[in-house]
């Protein structure tokens, strides 16, 4: 993309809707069970604080206790798939509708992530020494609840630590401005807070989306300022606990059809933005240490959405993760957030899990470690594009049966095979028990796939079993 169309971190419709931390975020490996201790009383962990996220703060209160949650066995295998929670999700819904999203996310277990302000949760130290950890409580204690392998990702930062008056919260800035250098050291120390609240936690991403570290004097990212608040508290982190994990930058990886500027990174999908590779090399070489490196992206471009087309603009993770993979000395590689439906796009719940489908083999035959689906639930019952479930009324949507596929059978680790199918509309991936393969197109397919022949009705999706 040209220097002068990003004066700012962008704003489109897509990025708007996603980056916002009220948006309207499955899948695991074989994975030992997290049981939950001990059952809360949310009610009285609620803060005063979190009773309307659109104004100001007037009063805190001291967070009670963190649930007993056991600590999670060591894992056979880690399970790659898992879900973001977002502003709306299981917590948020009536009893019943909570017992189904439970069982939807718990019979594969899965990571799931909740990030420490924002998306579902308050201000967790609306005030200098002063915690409500109230809504993480929650969440955390559904992620054991539901069998969850749970991660926190680090941002963002109450308002006091960003210019702001303590005691009060302006969600508008949640998403968009970062802590003020003299108190790196402040977010720190939260999150070593964090880190003792929730002792069972091991996996730590910091900080999203290098919000509120665009430099629009250069025009390009502030790697070095994110850098030395990831340093800070990779180091902080380290000090509770040598066994957490930490990873960042976070980056957003966005790309362009028609970049004039040069790039180390450009395919049939498109031109990657080379600012984003800079500033994931300056962390690169400029970190006190990583457990994994963390980013995220879409399919679609800028300026033309998803080309050559939909099903093979998802190509564009694979080269992304490679290059991830060689530039940081194989580390884990993690996808935060991941996008495929170019705005408008009229797509029908079947292509839309579809396309998803592709994505999720182009992450599991590229090696990712950790695949995060950014839950898209809504807070009243209706049309919900993406959804695991319906939201109010339950029921399991298409994407979450997709990645309870991919979570029992495609691990980390599990020796990814090509299938060989005789119609290129069909794409398929195999291990050593199962494959799963899709129909890219809207209409019926009939091919030989691994050897046997399959019909497929438009978009449809379909499990087999391999001869051992």
């Amino acid at each position: 993309m040209r220097n002068e169309e990003r004066s700012v971190i962008p704003t489109d419709g897509r990025h708007a809707r996603r980056r916002s931390p009220w948006p309207i975020a499955l899948g695991a490996g074989i994975l030992a069970v997290v049981l939950v201790a001990g059952i809360m009383v949310y009610a009285s962990l609620r803060s005063e604080e979190r009773s309307d996220f659109s104004g100001q703060v007037a009063t805190t209160v001291p967070t009670e206790p963190a649930p007993k949650l056991e600590k999670p066995p060591a894992l056979a295998n880690w399970p790659r798939w898992g879900v973001t929670h977002t502003q709306y999700s299981a917590d948020n819904e009536p009893e019943q509708v909570i017992e189904q999203a439970t069982g939807l996310l718990g019979r594969v277990p899965m990571v799931q992530n909740q990030h420490i302000m924002g998306w579902g949760v308050g201000n967790p130290e609306p005030s200098p020494g002063q915690y409500n950890f109230g809504d993480l409580d929650r969440r955390l204690t559904f992620m054991s609840s539901s069998r969850g392998l749970p991660v926190i990702t680090l941002c963002c930062a109450p308002d006091w630590m960003k210019g702001g008056k303590a005691g009060r919260t302006d969600w508008s800035k949640n998403h968009t401005v970062a802590p003020e250098p003299e108190h790196f050291d402040d977010f720190a120390k939260l999150a070593v807070r964090v880190a003792k609240q929730y002792p069972t936690v091991k996996h730590y991403m910091v900080w999203n989306e290098f919000k509120g570290f665009w430099d629009a004097t250069t025009n390009k990212w502030d790697a070095k300022g994110y850098t030395e608040l990831y340093n800070k508290v990779y180091t902080a982190l380290k000090k509770v606990n040598s066994d957490i994990k930490v990873g960042g930058p976070y980056v957003p990886i966005e790309s362009s059809a028609r970049s004039q500027e040069p790039s180390e990174l450009t395919g049939s999908w498109g031109t990657v933005d080379q600012r984003a590779l800079d500033a994931i090399q300056y962390w690169i070489d400029n970190k006190q240490g990583a457990d994994f490196i963390v980013v995220d992206g879409a399919s679609m471009t800028n300026d033309r959405g998803n080309i050559p087309d939909d099903f093979a603009a998802q190509t564009k993770f694979s080269a992304i993760t490679s290059w991830l993979r060689q530039k940081s000395g194989d580390l884990p590689v993690w996808w935060a957030e991941w996008y495929v439906e170019p705005e408008n796009s009229g797509w029908t719940e079947e292509q839309r899990t579809a396309v998803q489908a592709t994505t999720l083999m182009e992450f599991a035959r590229s090696g990712v470690t950790t695949a995060l689906y950014w839950n898209p639930q809504m807070k009243d019952e209706g049309e919900c594009p993406g959804c695991l479930w319906a939201p109010k009324a339950g029921g399991e949507m298409p994407m979450a049966g997709l990645l309870s596929g991919f979570a029992k059978w495609f691990p980390a680790g599990v020796e990814v095979s090509e299938v060989r199918t005789s119609d290129q509309r069909i794409k398929a991936i195999g291990q050593q028990r199962q494959s799963v393969m899709v129909n890219t197109s809207g209409e019926d397919v009939t091919a030989t796939v691994d050897g046997r022949q399959v019909t497929l009705r438009p978009y449809e999706i379909k499990w087999s079993g391999r001869g051992m």
